[in-house]
C-alpha cells in the first residue's frame, strides 16, 4: 500500500502516474541497465527516456545510456555496444550523501577524529 502511495504522490521513486500512462501507451521498451533502470523510447524514436529502478538519480545512469538518451548515438547499448577501452573503469554512481561517499583523511566524517596539526602553517596576519 505505500509503494502505492508513493508511486501516485512522489515523482522521485521511480516514475510518476503520468510517465508509467504514457509509457504505456506511447513507449517501446529499449532495454535496462545494471542498475535495473529501464529505457524507453516512443514510436517515432524522437523521444527518450529512462525509469529509474529505485531514486530518480541521474548519475545511475551507465555513459553508454547517457549517450543513447542525449541522442548522441543513434542505437541503443543493446544493439550497438559501446568499444571498451582497457583502461576505462566500471561506472559508479555518484555516492555523496551516502555512507559510501568519498571522505578524505582529515575530514571529520571519516573517522570521527582530525589528526593533529603538522607545524608547518602559518596563519596570515595583515601588516
Amino acid at each position: 500500500m505505500i509503494k502505492f502511495f508513493n508511486w501516485l504522490l512522489t515523482w522521485w521513486n521511480g516514475s510518476t502516474i503520468g510517465t508509467s500512462i504514457y509509457t504505456w501507451r506511447n513507449g517501446q521498451f529499449v532495454g535496462e541497465d545494471l542498475f535495473g533502470n529501464r529505457y524507453y523510447r516512443d514510436k517515432t524514436g524522437k523521444r527518450r527516456w529512462v525509469i529509474y529502478k529505485t531514486i530518480a538519480e541521474p548519475s545511475q545512469v551507465p555513459p553508454e545510456w547517457h549517450g543513447w538518451l542525449h541522442h548522441t548515438f543513434a542505437e541503443p547499448p543493446t544493439v550497438d555496444p559501446p568499444k571498451v577501452k582497457p583502461w576505462e573503469t566500471e561506472h559508479v554512481p555518484n555516492l555523496t550523501g551516502t555512507p559510501y561517499a568519498y571522505r578524505p583523511s582529515g575530514s571529520l566524517l571519516a573517522s570521527g577524529q582530525r589528526p593533529p596539526a603538522t607545524g608547518d602553517y602559518e596563519a596570515w596576519r595583515p601588516e
